[in-house]
């Protein structure tokens, strides 16, 4: 049964508000046979961002989005998804978690990223999640599901996000484990064939992308080690779903059915950790301490890491003089790198030299045009020197790239404050407010706006944008 937008979204109002009356139970109608469209998929996906993005911590650091993203959508090339519409989260959380929510949205807790040992374990995770969407897991399901069975999606959905938002590290480990959202509840019986089944598929795919297929088992074992200290009561998910060592041994066993090569750790995966790790660290003297052991105790990589991390502790702890040291070497060996010119780029802006970290940025933006970290470190430097005009048009600009960003909305929303642009500013903030699942406060600034639309297209534009936020309201149970 075909749905319309609207309808598309009631369903997803089941994990974000109280539900539409669809039947006698309440319950969304999943159309013929209990099954869900890859549109229906879409709009349930997106409505649960919506809520999540309103109580999860969410990650901020651009340069850390822009190497998920592109890990991701590196596998999506490789994999057997249909529907490539894909939203990716980064939660700022020490938990080993990732998951996947029908529609394409793909999470990421910085923990997975800070446990890994090499980016192909990483992949290995997020290889899992994507086979989970491709073979779609949710639908499949959903076909043979009983109305009690379908009940069950107020749970499995809803209780994602406290999950996912880091409400215990029993969820994360859970998440990690059986990641599909939909999956979440231990008693589906359904769970231990679609793990198997993303096993087999996700290794597929991340050796098609060119990944070590033994980072899967590798990354088992992290997984296996994390676990232990739950003791003798471990999750209840890990019992339906064990992390045992007969999973281990069967990712071992399918890494070796193929062809024996060498594979090159990606050196830059070793460099976010340290980011992921530095975030960690209140305390920038600590900080400074801690990377200064790191640096004589690793090795290769590791090393390089280290350092790179030292230097973005220096600089954050006022050290400007031995950051720069440490960090010419890096840059005069890989002068391209956008990772090291960004670090460059951060020490002159602290040294409060902005006509320095300007020229390095717009080099790099004539390099690597819309680069999303690049973009937002230039219009941080234009704030932090007062030209906020120049920063609001650089992120307006950005926003129409980057359009479901809500982090992005909500810094374009301050520079257009102090830039004077009240018409932009009650813009960007309803596109926040939309975005994080708050349709009246969006509505409120949307007739802001209207209130000082230049001309009749203007406000044509802005109609239409209201009456969409209106049509989502009532999808959601807002209105």
């Amino acid at each position: 049964m075909r749905k319309t937008l609207l309808a598309a979204l009631a369903c997803a109002s089941i994990v974000v508000a109280s539900p539409l009356v669809h039947g006698q139970d309440g319950l969304p109608d999943f159309g013929e046979g209990n099954a869900v469209s890859l549109n229906q998929e879409y709009m349930l996906g997106r409505a649960w961002l919506m809520q999540y993005r309103r109580q999860a911590p969410i990650l901020s650091d651009p340069l850390l989005q822009d190497y998920i993203e592109e890990l991701v959508f590196g596998l999506a090339e490789t994999s057997q998804l249909r529907e490539r519409r894909l939203e990716i989260v980064m939660v700022d959380h020490a938990s080993i978690n990732a998951f996947a929510v029908p529609g394409g949205v793909v999470g990421v807790h910085s923990g997975l990223i800070l446990s890994a040992e090499t980016e192909a374990q990483v992949a290995s995770v997020l290889g899992h999640e994507l086979a989970h969407l491709s073979q779609r897991h949710f639908s499949r399901s959903r076909e043979n599901a009983a109305v009690s069975q379908k009940k069950a999606l107020i749970g499995m959905l809803g209780g994602l996000v406290a999950a996912a938002a880091g409400g215990g590290s029993e969820v994360g480990m859970a998440a990690v484990a059986g990641s599909q959202a939909a999956a979440q509840s231990a008693s589906l019986s359904y769970s231990r064939q679609h793990e198997q089944e993303a096993d087999r598929v996700g290794m597929q795919n991340t050796v098609a992308a060119g990944y070590d297929p033994y980072g899967a088992a590798g990354m088992f074992e992290v997984m296996q080690a994390e676990s232990r200290k739950y003791g003798s009561r471990p999750p209840e998910f890990l019992m339906t779903h064990p992390l045992t060592e007969r999973r281990i041994a069967d990712a071992r066993n399918r890494a070796g059915q193929y062809p024996r090569r060498m594979y090159q750790d990606n050196p830059d995966f070793h460099l976010m950790r340290a980011r992921v790790e530095l975030s960690f660290i209140e305390d920038p003297e600590e900080a400074v301490a801690h990377f200064r052991k790191a640096r004589k105790e690793r090795k290769g990589p590791g090393a390089v890491a280290a350092q790179y991390g030292l230097v973005l502790a220096l600089t954050q702890n006022g050290e400007f003089a031995e950051a720069k040291k440490l960090l010419k070497p890096m840059r005069e060996y890989k002068p391209s790198s956008i990772i090291y010119g960004l670090a460059e780029a951060d020490i002159d802006l602290e040294e409060e030299r902005f006509g320095e970290a300007m020229a390095t940025l717009n080099k790099g933006l004539e390099l690597v045009p819309g680069n999303h970290p690049i973009t937002i470190q230039l219009a941080k430097t234009y704030f932090k020197a007062g030209r906020y005009t120049e920063a609001d048009k650089l992120l307006t600009a950005h926003a129409k790239v980057k359009p479901t960003n809500a982090t992005l909305w909500y810094w374009l929303a301050e520079v257009q404050g102090l830039a004077g642009n009240p018409y932009g500013l009650h813009q960007s903030r309803a596109e926040y407010f939309f975005l994080n699942g708050a349709m009246p406060p969006a509505l409120e600034q949307l007739d802001l706006a209207l209130k000082l639309a230049p001309n009749e297209v203007e406000v044509e534009r802005l109609n239409q944008r209201r009456s969409f936020f209106i049509q989502v309201g009532h999808a959601l149970g807002q209105f």
